[in-house]
């Protein structure tokens, strides 16, 4: 999927709302559990519920691997019944010396067709830069994330600026913002203002609003472009409203409402 086309369903669709698939097998309905694959059937669910009022999905892959090969065939299967017009991020946070980025990228951009996947940067932009020698395809880094470890390593000092800073002005020099996104937490929203600085046009991938306690209003504020620039994730905000029969209605009204709340910003 191109930049143009993911504005382009932003602006149809009024959303720049990305849903998260973490699907927990301890959090599902129990009624899907005596089904043949209770994951896909979740999943599917929750797909065909949301679709028309999220413009992309993020599969953490994290929750499929966990369950070995049944997991990659749920995972796969899901991926097959996401509409093409919505874009898919693997949320894998892959990144290793080359020749294995090589074999992360064939993985998940040919044999999946992921149209992007989160990248850990920390090794070196050798090993990102396999990723966006994929036409249309993109690659997610992480630079400021939204858990409490973040201030270990990408808010401490480097000269003068912090490590998240480099991390983003380097990573700039190997793929332009039609190929480049970078993940920023929605519990840190006044760092928008520096990221914005090095990265002013690219998108970036916002989790953090809803179950851990972001504000939409303030990422809004001081992220957004003229494109809108943001995606922002939710997932256990969404998706596990109700753990009852009425789970995938549940998740609809959930997803309308942030659809709803984003448009007043388009």
């Amino acid at each position: 999927m191109t930049k143009q086309e993911l504005i382009d369903q932003i602006k149809l669709k009024k959303s720049f709302l990305c849903i998260g698939l973490d699907t927990d097998l301890t959090k599902i309905p129990k009624h899907l559990l005596a089904s043949e694959d209770p994951v896909f059937e979740f999943n599917k669910a929750i797909i065909e519920a949301t679709k028309d009022y999220c413009v992309s999905y993020k599969i953490n892959t994290a929750f499929y691997e966990a369950e070995g090969i049944s997991g990659w065939q749920s995972m796969d299967k899901t991926l097959a019944l996401i509409p093409e017009n919505i874009l898919t991020i693997a949320d894998a946070k892959r990144g290793d010396i080359g020749n294995t980025s090589n074999m992360y990228a064939k993985a998940f951009f040919e044999k999946m067709n992921f149209d992007a996947i989160t990248l850990a940067p920390y090794m070196g932009n050798d090993s990102l830069a396999p990723f966006f020698e994929y036409k249309n395809k993109w690659g997610i880094v992480l630079a400021l994330t939204s858990n409490a470890g973040s201030a270990d390593y990408e808010q401490q000092m480097v000269g003068n600026e912090f490590l998240y800073e480099r991390v983003i002005s380097n990573t700039c020099k190997l793929a332009s913002d039609e190929q480049l996104m970078f993940v920023v937490g929605a519990t840190k929203p006044q760092d928008f203002v520096t990221i914005r600085k090095h990265a002013p046009n690219h998108f970036l991938l916002v989790p953090g609003v809803g179950a851990q306690g972001g504000s939409l209003a303030e990422v809004v504020k001081y992220g957004k472009t003229n494109d809108i620039g943001l995606l922002i994730n939710a997932s256990r905000s969404v998706i596990y409203v109700s753990n009852g029969l009425d789970f995938a209605e549940a998740a609809q009204a959930e997803a309308k409402k942030l659809s709803l709340e984003m448009s007043a910003y388009l």
